[in-house]
């Protein structure tokens, strides 16, 4: 099983990551150790990335993902995955972009019963008073309304366990865990 935990900057996706991974025993699969130089240092200079800045990265985050599922571990990968075309490289790879131009709804399954995105949402004002506060992250808080005017927000086709962020990380995670565990003790359909 294979959860994505997806979200705005400052959402707290890394630290659910680490919480989760800990608890679980699970490996971690950090987005943005992903991201190429250029990509970091454009994001550093206060630039928001482009669709064409996320490909590479987003394609090297599926292989993750795809060798995890193949291998059939349970795992944790972090990534903003902001749209739904985005979700769709994440799990299809290459295949998405080829379909995306015909009706990739059509032809690809939104997602696969053993990948779950968890969702961390949560309110402009709350998440840029995060960003501000945080020390040492290339992410500027500057970007952070360019990633809510990109966001699509995944809907209920997309296995999506949404949690507010106004929640504690031991909440979320323990609603992560009893999730996993109920699916780990019935049939996947």
């Amino acid at each position: 099983m294979i959860y994505i935990i997806m979200g705005v900057s400052g959402c707290g996706k890394s630290t659910l990551g680490a919480f989760l991974s800990e608890k679980l025993g699970w490996p971690l699969h950090e987005g943005d150790n992903f991201h190429p130089p250029e990509n970091i240092e454009k994001m550093a200079r206060g630039e928001p990335l482009t669709d064409q800045d996320r490909l590479p990265w987003l394609l090297k985050v599926h292989e993750v993902i795809e060798r995890e599922r193949c291998s059939g571990t349970d795992a944790l990968v972090v990534c903003s995955a902001l749209k739904r075309l985005y979700r769709q490289i994440l799990l299809h790879g290459s295949r998405a972009l080829a379909s995306s131009s015909s009706r990739a709804q059509d032809i690809l399954p939104p997602t696969f019963p053993d990948v779950f995105f968890i969702f961390l949402h949560g309110d402009y004002d709350l998440l840029h008073q995060r960003m501000v506060a945080r020390r040492g992250h290339y992410m500027k808080a500057d970007l952070l309304r360019s990633q809510f005017d990109a966001l699509e927000p995944p809907t209920d086709d997309e296995n999506v366990l949404p949690m507010d962020i106004r929640r504690s990380i031991p909440d979320i995670a323990m609603e992560v865990e009893r999730h996993a565990m109920s699916l780990k003790t019935s049939p996947m359909t």
